[in-house]
C-alpha cells in the first residue's frame, strides 16, 4: 500500500470517493492513501452516508485535511473496521504533539461538543474506500468544530506525520498477516 503527500489543494466535494481516484490523479495503481488540503463542500447528492442525507445535514468546511484511501482486497466491513482504525490513529498522533482531552465516538472525534473530523467509508464494485476530513480551522463548518488551528497544529507537518503512522500501522497489519502459520 502506498501513502503519499500531496501539494495539490482540492476541493473535497464527495465526487472523489470513486474506484481508481488516486490512480487518475497521483497514477498511483492498487492500494493507496493519499492526503491533500483544501476546502470540504458535500451536497446531499453526492454524501454517502444515508443518516446525513435523511437529516439533510450539509458537510462543509472552508479548509480541511483529507485523507483518501483505497483497498482492493477488503470488503465493506474491512473498510470500516480501518476506518475506525485510522481515526483512533488520528487520536494518538493528536495526543503525540500535546493535543489531548479528545474522545472518539465510533468514526469521529470530539473536544466536549466540538466535532474534529468528518468520516466515511463505503464500497464500489472494484474497490473499498474512506474518507477522513479532519478541520483545519471551524470556518464554514455547520455544527461546532474543534480544529488543528485552534492548537497551532502546522496542517501539511501533521498530514505527514499522520500518513507516517498510518503506513507504520499498515506495516503491522501486513506482519501480522504474514507471520502466523495456518492451523488444522
Amino acid at each position: 500500500m502506498i501513502f503519499q503527500w500531496s501539494d495539490s489543494n482540492l476541493t473535497y466535494d464527495g465526487t472523489q470517493l470513486r474506484s481508481h481516484f488516486i490512480y487518475e490523479n497521483w497514477g498511483i495503481l492498487g492500494p493507496a492513501c493519499i492526503g491533500f488540503i483544501g476546502p470540504c463542500q458535500v451536497s446531499l447528492e453526492h454524501m454517502v452516508d444515508l443518516e446525513d442525507v435523511l437529516a439533510k445535514a450539509p458537510i462543509a468546511s472552508d479548509q480541511m485535511l483529507h485523507f483518501l484511501w483505497e483497498h482492493f482486497d477488503l470488503d465493506l466491513a474491512g473498510g470500516v473496521l480501518w476506518q475506525r482504525l485510522m481515526v483512533a490513529n488520528l487520536l494518538e498522533t493528536l495526543n503525540s504533539v500535546g493535543v489531548s482531552g479528545g474522545i472518539r465516538r465510533g468514526n469521529d472525534l470530539y473536544w466536549g461538543d466540538k466535532k474534529l473530523n468528518v468520516s466515511v467509508a463505503t464500497r464500489s464494485p472494484l474497490s473499498t474506500l474512506v474518507h477522513l476530513g479532519i478541520n483545519i480551522t471551524s470556518e464554514g463548518t455547520p455544527v461546532a468544530t474543534a480544529a488543528l488551528q485552534e492548537w497551532g497544529i502546522n496542517p501539511v507537518e501533521f498530514g505527514q506525520k499522520f500518513l507516517g503512522q498510518l503506513k507504520k500501522e499498515y506495516g503491522g497489519f501486513q506482519k501480522a498477516l504474514w507471520k502466523v502459520r495456518a492451523v488444522p
